[in-house]
């Protein structure tokens, strides 16, 4: 079982750094946020494990299902950290590391230069909109083109708005070569576990607030 999620969650990363890439590539913007939605859809298409799509199902589980959660969150993270980082090594060692790389480099100073307070809100944000957009996904009873289009457009308002996702962020710091340097190893890992943090309580929001006011 374990071994199962790890292998969904790796391949989850490496669709998540291709979509990163597709964004470093065409430099952002609208266009950048759009195709960065593939990631996300292929993710929810073929039942990849995403720990942002995850993580806010954990206030469903009560009883003995609550610690085998946790460390299906774990496999999760790891297999998610292990696929981007993949992703953004090889790519390191193509032709176009010439302009991904450096465009990921200056993302990346900013993330790193940000206060933890800023990281984690903005985290906390993007958690709420991935929720959103994975229940969304989920939900039977709304129109396919409904959820098909929550996904999209809840990834270009994280991306346009600057919130911070955990697992994007460990492709573009593994592709901006930061996750290997030693001297910024620490720093990018802390960031890491910060915005984890933030995605994971913006990820609970709705459905502790659902628990205290169900929905009609």
């Amino acid at each position: 079982m374990i071994f199962r999620t790890l292998i969904h969650a790796f391949l989850a990363g490496i669709a998540l750094g291709i979509a990163g890439t597709v964004n470093l590539s065409v430099g952002g913007g609208i266009p950048g946020a759009f195709l960065f939605g593939f990631g996300l859809f292929l993710i929810l298409c073929f039942a990849f494990k995403l720990y942002t799509g995850a993580i806010g199902y954990l206030v469903q589980k009560s009883g003995r299902e609550f610690v085998p959660y946790l460390g299906t969150l774990l496999a999760i993270w790891i297999g998610n950290f292990a696929g981007t980082a993949a992703v953004g090594m090889l790519v390191r060692q193509t032709r176009i590391a010439d302009k991904i790389v450096p465009a990921a480099q200056g993302l990346c100073a900013v993330k790193l230069a940000d206060s933890p307070a800023s990281i984690l809100i903005l985290a906390f944000f993007c958690g709420i909109l991935m929720f959103s957009a994975v229940d969304c996904f989920r939900r039977e009873e709304f129109p396919p083109i409904y959820r098909m289009g929550m996904v999209f457009l809840c990834v270009m308002i994280f991306i346009l708005s600057g919130f911070e996702h955990c697992i994007a962020n460990m492709y573009y710091f593994s592709a901006s070569g930061m996750l290997f340097s030693p001297e910024e190893t620490a720093r990018v890992l802390g960031a890491i576990l910060l915005m984890t943090l933030g995605n994971s309580l913006g990820g609970w929001f709705f459905p502790l607030a659902w628990k205290i006011a169900p929905a009609r």
